[in-house]
């Protein structure tokens, strides 16, 4: 008996010897993700249970620093290369933060907002210099409406429609850049509204040109369409400078009568044609109902006017029911012609063509309905689209920003190579927010994972004037993006969310439930996206670089954190940024 436990008892030895000799030298496969659209391959290595894996070389990418390796794509749990032992497959992720040159500082110069607890307070605070605001009058502040800009040797003329303040029956005042960075405002009118009433009792929006050394503005004259036969008349002024006109009495064009109504004809945009020499004069007006672009040649004189018919009508079917399209523009840009405009109440659209003034192919959404009444200017060199920021008529509402008039707001205009048209901050205006700060979080790059509640971390500080920029890579459907605060309580904050499912950048308030506006773009899971975001006071425009842009209004956020968010998704935020002004 003693001898037939004692074999028993070694077999059993034996056998856990095995056993465990077998686990000893079992093997795993590590795989190395440096990140598809980095374009770092780094060979996958088999390592025995309880290991270390043979430090490979920091990858190299360029622009980027090597963060080192993780556990995870989201980056939260990193992979201690020299001490972390192999007891399974595994996925180790590069983390990568972009190389910008630039280390944190304090330039000590931030705008303390704790005593200004209402947002109407903030507003009146904020000193304005890129969004420009018209200087205040009195206690009331103007606003900026319809702009018409021009250029000449190296200066913008950024003509408007003054809403408020001293400007009677929005009267056009001018003001001056060489940057859009700081604006020369000029304390006069331009063109003013004839107080004795008649067809310009009220100004509407218009465009300046130059022939053979007279400036030629085109306005809109707006009459009470009870007692005169037409509400509205294309009208002009005549200057030898570009600060400075005269109405020419007597001239005027007047809707032609196959439109069938005397209502709604306006916003003139004039264009020199170099061949000829002769105005090519756009005019928006109303036709059964639906809305239509019309076109005029004027004599370099202006005494003949000759009608060239429509080039434009809205396809309610495809593009809205839209009874105005306001604000119209074509230009050309690289072998590309191009028509822009604002539908009433709606957003900014463009649509492309292969000749001048059409046949244009469907409209596309450039920018959400806060960046208004929109219009080309070219320098040479550059295309910008200058515009207004719609504001809210009370700071305080969180259910819209629907007022009419708001701050001037610029844009550059990039083409694209397959000839798609998008906007991008204007190069001196990113530029000047050069103070790299603190982020509000540790790392530069944060995870944000969340099932159907919205999940939020710290990331950034809501100061006067700021810019963010960043990555993102996501792999659901839900929404994510930045969170403002509001009033301390997470139910009324204000998002600029990205609704991949819905195809959609969106500004929302309270906590998602109020859609303010939104705009268009197609994004993949899986795929890094850089993004850049640049608030002014209550002002702010969100890109998605190269892809989209929405304009937004954000009152009531200053001195408070700005958070990432995300519901329904896991998203990974990196190489996170945050600059001010010095």
């Amino acid at each position: 008996m003693k001898n037939k436990l004692f074999v028993w008892c070694a077999a059993l030895g034996l056998a856990a010897g095995l056993l465990l000799s077998g686990c000893s030298s079992a093997e795993y496969t590590v795989a190395f993700d440096g990140n598809s659209d980095a374009g770092v391959t780094i060979p996958s290595q088999t390592v025995t249970s309880g290991k270390t894996i043979a430090a490979p070389d920091d990858p190299v990418r360029e622009g980027y620093t090597f963060l080192g390796w993780f556990q995870d794509a989201g980056l939260t749990q990193p992979w201690d290369v020299a001490a972390g032992k192999v007891k399974s497959d595994l996925t180790l992720y590069a983390g990568w933060d972009k190389d910008t040159g630039d280390a944190v500082s304090d330039p000590g110069n931030d705008k303390d907002f704790s005593a200004l607890r209402t947002p109407g307070s903030q507003e009146g605070a904020y000193e304005y210099t890129s969004f420009f605001l018209p200087e205040a009058d009195g206690v009331s502040q103007p606003y900026v409406g319809d702009t018409m800009p021009y250029y000449e040797d190296g200066t913008y003329y950024i003509y408007y429609l003054k809403e408020g303040g001293d400007s009677y029956n929005h009267s056009a005042y001018l003001a001056t850049t060489t940057d859009f960075v700081t604006y020369t405002e000029y304390d006069e009118p331009v063109l003013e509204a004839s107080r004795s009433g008649g067809q310009d009792s009220w100004i509407g929006t218009g465009s300046v040109v130059k022939v053979d050394g007279q400036y030629d503005f085109f306005y809109t004259g707006h009459g009470d369409g009870n007692i005169l036969e037409y509400a509205e008349k294309i009208m002009v002024a005549v200057g030898d400078t570009p600060t400075s006109f005269e109405k020419l009495e007597g001239w005027e064009i007047t809707p032609p009568a196959e439109l069938g109504q005397k209502q709604d004809f306006r916003d003139p945009q004039g264009y020199v044609d170099p061949e000829t020499g002769n105005i090519i004069l756009t005019v928006t007006a109303s036709q059964g109902g639906t809305a239509r672009i019309l076109k005029f040649t004027l004599s370099p004189d202006l005494q003949t006017v000759t009608y060239d018919g429509v080039i434009f009508t809205n396809d309610e079917a495809k593009n809205g029911d839209f009874w105005n399209l306001e604000c119209s523009d074509t230009f050309e840009l690289g072998g590309k012609y191009y028509l822009t405009y604002s539908a009433q109440d709606d957003t900014l659209w463009y649509a492309e063509s292969d000749t001048p003034y059409g046949p244009y192919g469907d409209p596309v959404r450039l920018d959400g309905k806060l960046f208004y009444a929109a219009k080309h200017v070219e320098d040479g060199e550059n295309a910008y689209l200058v515009g207004w920021a719609r504001r809210s008529e009370s700071p305080s509402s969180t259910q819209d920003v629907s007022g009419w008039a708001g701050n001037l707001a610029v844009q550059e205009l990039v083409q694209n190579g397959d000839g798609t048209l998008a906007l991008a901050p204007v190069d001196a205006v990113a530029d000047g927010f050069s103070v790299r700060r603190a982020l509000a979080a540790e790392d530069s790059h944060i995870f944000v994972e969340s099932g159907s509640l919205y999940t939020y971390a710290d990331a950034f500080t809501c100061y006067e004037s700021f810019k963010l920029t960043g990555q993102f890579r996501y792999t659901g459907q839900g929404s994510f993006g930045l969170s403002f605060d509001y009033s301390g309580k997470a139910d009324k904050n204000k998002f600029i969310a990205v609704c991949p499912a819905e195809g959609k950048v969106k500004l929302l308030f309270n906590e998602g439930g109020t859609l303010i506006t939104e705009t268009a773009v197609e994004l993949e899971p899986g795929r890094d996206y850089s993004f850049t975001y640049i608030q002014e006071g209550s002002v702010g425009v969100f890109y998605i670089d190269g892809m989209a842009a929405l304009t937004v209004r954000l009152y009531g956020a200053s001195g408070k954190t700005i958070q990432l968010f995300a519901e329904n998704n896991a998203v990974l935020f990196s190489s996170l940024r945050e600059y001010t002004r010095p």
